[in-house]
C-alpha cells in the first residue's frame, strides 16, 4: 500500500463523491501493489468505457480486454532499469547531445 495521503490537484467534484474516488483508488493500488510483487515493477492501468490511448511497453507485457461495456488496458513500462541496460540503443543520439 501506499503510504501518505492523496493530494488532489484540480477537481470539480462534491467532497463526498471525491472520497469515494480517493477510497476507491487505494483499494485498486491494494490490488496493484500485489500484482507488482508478483510480476515486478512499472504497471500501468486505465479503465474506462471510451478512452483512446498509445503506449510504450515492455514486451510481454500488454493486455486489453473488455468485461461488458468496460475497457481495461493493463501494461508494463519502463522501470528505468531496462533504459540503463539500453542505452546504446541509440549511440547516434549521444553524438548529438
Amino acid at each position: 500500500m501506499l503510504e501518505g495521503k492523496a493530494v488532489v490537484g484540480e477537481t470539480d467534484m462534491l467532497q463526498t463523491m471525491q472520497q469515494d474516488a480517493l477510497h476507491l483508488a487505494a483499494k485498486a493500488l491494494d490490488f496493484f501493489d500485489e500484482f507488482d510483487r508478483a510480476h515486478g515493477p512499472g504497471w500501468q492501468c486505465i479503465v474506462g468505457t471510451d478512452f483512446g490511448s498509445f503506449v510504450t511497453h515492455c514486451s510481454g507485457c500488454f493486455i486489453h480486454f473488455c468485461i461488458g461495456s468496460l475497457a481495461i488496458l493493463l501494461f508494463k513500462g519502463s522501470t528505468g532499469q531496462e533504459a540503463e541496460e539500453d542505452d546504446d540503443q541509440f549511440p547516434v543520439l549521444k553524438s548529438i547531445a
